[in-house]
């Protein structure tokens, strides 16, 4: 009886004593986040944005160890990967390869991760939201990406004139 007292007296202070790791659970200034159309941007925020955006909402259990540890790393690695508010930074090449890979990682159900959408179930994409992100997305391949709406503001004036 004794030593079943000792182990868990031992096991609640490695557990009280992990929670003072710290963890970086900063959320650095949006540069310029990926313009969305209206029908679009609700669906991102609610099921991309708090991985891969300078926006995330850190939940209860991203302040509890050893999930604290699991989430920062998660978010981190999904931020270096894809980085909606510093969209700003990619060139048209690396844009147009985001696009790409967006709708490969929502076709192939990829994302939102599985062990996401439990604690988030509004992140799940429901058919509809996957049609509307497969258009909005579609309109980009080929071409610099859906931002394409806006053809015309940076071309400048044209030869035609005169």
């Amino acid at each position: 009886m004794r030593r079943r007292t000792i182990a868990i007296w031992i096991a609640a202070g490695l557990v009280v004593g992990i929670q003072l790791i710290p963890v970086n659970r900063f959320n650095p200034p949006v540069e310029e986040a990926l313009e969305l159309p209206p029908e679009v941007a609700e669906i991102v925020r609610t099921s991309c944005y708090d991985c891969h955006s300078h926006e995330t909402r850190w939940p209860w259990y991203s302040y509890v160890a050893p999930a604290s540890w699991l989430v920062a790393r998660d978010v981190r690695e999904a931020r270096e990967h894809l980085n909606l508010s510093v969209w700003n930074q990619y060139d048209a090449e690396e844009r147009a390869e985001n696009f790409e890979e967006m709708w490969e990682e929502v076709e192939d159900g990829e994302m939102p991760l599985w062990f996401y959408t439990p604690l988030h179930p509004g992140a799940k994409l429901t058919d509809e939201e996957r049609a509307a992100l497969r258009d909005w997305l579609g309109a980009g391949q080929g071409g610099s990406g859906p931002e394409d709406d806006r053809v015309g503001e940076e071309d400048g004036p044209t030869a035609e004139a005169g």
